[in-house]
């Protein structure tokens, strides 16, 4: 049975019944996984490649931060090795050693 007919039944049924917690319960089951399919449907996740798909965003989501983790600690990496040469450049021209610096 398609969901949206289990859904009418169920509502038809609680008018009908006075609505038990189990028609309640199922109910709100039935309207859940039919929002929940529209949802998909929606996205475009509604065929049978769509959790791969997800799969794979996941993936190259997690691969695209790594990137950017290491992008980061490479840009700090040089700029530590800068401030550390200029430090030294500062320190040898302070002591009047320019000579070091060819």
């Amino acid at each position: 049975m398609h969901h949206d007919d289990m859904l009418a039944r169920l509502v038809g049924q609680a008018g009908a019944d006075g609505a038990d917690l189990v028609t309640l319960r199922a109910l709100v089951e039935e309207a859940s996984e039919l929002g929940a399919a529209r949802a998909l449907c929606r996205l475009g996740l509604d065929d049978a490649a769509a959790r791969g798909d997800l799969s794979e965003l996941r993936e190259l989501l997690g691969a695209w931060r790594d990137a950017k983790r290491g992008a980061w600690r490479a840009l700090l990496g040089w700029l530590l090795r800068a401030a550390l040469a200029l430090l030294l450049v500062g320190l040898a021209m302070r002591f009047g050693h320019p000579e070091w610096l060819r």
